[in-house]
């Protein structure tokens, strides 16, 4: 991947270059990151990327955008070289020594950062490979498998049991494409909130239910998912998805986790997991469960949010299952999060909630 990116770059460079030598306008072209650019196709299992681009023409007007998407490629080219990397937080600051080319503020050193990453996506590299790190934690993860990492000076194989942090957890790291792993669970189970991880794994849930549990706290990092994605790829393991009952929950959080998003259709067959299934919490789980008294109104945001997923989201669109379950949760006006099964005790969830579930395999797609 290395070569592949360095060859990338270059080629990239070749042609302003040769632009310039023939007096005419050099220019990059980008895809467009956008819901409105993306197609969904159920036997494809991702948000796929459309035609649409946009271009970045050198002129007088964009002669400092077009100079700072240069030096971010330069500087991907050189951490490569180098074996190095930068988070985007120092990628920021290096650009202080870019004189006229420096970032006023960091999202404008994010924005040209994705940018340069769409140009390249083409050709199946991604932030990672161009070196450049989010600053953000990974997943949690628990349970009966075991990491191999690698030491970097050595090269030499790093065994980590996940089963082996007491009550702690292993930590994602920030690239995972060297990883290996070593496993006899019979499922992943993804979870939104650190709470219901902690209880899980403090009650050795992984151990008597054979399977790895993986805390995503909240919308899952692209570590988090490419991590989720390897596990689930190499060793066939089926993966389950367990979140809020709400339009946060459902069309941010586990919509990312399946298929992407728009914003990032350029890498979503790289960084989702498709073969994901929705265990829950459903809208028919309220009933079922007699969890009403323990639910919370759909604010304003919840209802536009809801209403968005119907009506521009391709995903919702392809699926009627999960349009009737977004229509029943608009008639009830309510929302529910995981912690709400606790109305009938800690450990219900443990002990009949997820039980039950697996008992009657009614996942969503």
């Amino acid at each position: 991947m290395d070569k592949k990116t360095i060859m990338s770059i270059d080629n990239a460079a070749k042609l302003v270059y040769s632009k310039i030598q023939q007096l005419g306008k050099p220019e990059l072209k980008f895809p467009q990151r956008s819901l409105s650019n993306v197609s969904y196709d159920k036997r494809i299992g991702h948000f796929k990327l459309g035609r649409a681009r946009k271009e970045r023409t050198l002129t007088v007007n964009t002669v400092k955008n077009f100079a700072q998407t240069l030096k971010m490629m330069a500087m991907s080219k050189e951490m490569v070289l180098s074996d190095d990397f930068a988070s985007k937080r120092e990628a920021y600051y290096v650009s202080k020594n870019w004189g006229d080319a420096k970032f006023k503020e960091q999202p404008e050193s994010d924005s040209c950062m994705d940018d340069v990453e769409a140009l390249f996506s083409l050709d199946g590299v991604t932030r990672e490979n161009l070196r450049f790190f989010p600053d953000e934690r990974g997943g949690a993860v628990a349970g009966a498998l075991t990491v191999i990492d690698q030491d970097r000076e050595t090269g030499r194989d790093v065994p980590i049991d996940c089963a082996g942090f007491a009550s702690g957890a292993y930590s994602i790291p920030s690239s995972v494409e060297h990883l290996r792993f070593e496993t006899k669970a019979k499922f992943i189970l993804v979870i939104e909130t650190t709470a219901m991880f902690e209880r899980l794994n403090r009650h050795y849930y992984w151990r008597n239910s054979d399977c790895i549990l993986i805390a995503m706290s909240g919308v899952p990092t692209r570590a988090t998912r490419r991590f989720i994605r390897k596990l689930s790829d190499e060793k066939k393991l089926p993966v389950y998805a367990f979140v809020d009952c709400d339009p946060y929950g459902i069309s941010n959080i586990y919509r990312t986790l399946k298929v992407g998003s728009g914003n990032a259709a350029h890498l979503n067959q790289f960084f989702c997991v498709p073969n994901a299934q929705y265990l829950g919490v459903t809208p028919q789980d309220i009933l079922d469960f007699k969890l009403q008294d323990a639910t919370h109104k759909l604010s304003d945001i919840d209802v536009k949010r809801a209403k968005d997923a119907l009506k521009n989201d391709p995903f919702f669109q392809a699926h009627k299952p999960w349009q009737k379950a977004i229509q029943q949760l608009l008639k009830m006006g309510v929302r529910a999060e995981q912690q709400a099964l606790a109305k009938w005790g800690l450990n219900f969830v443990i002990d009949d909630y997820l039980p039950r579930k697996f008992k009657e395999k009614t996942f969503l797609p």
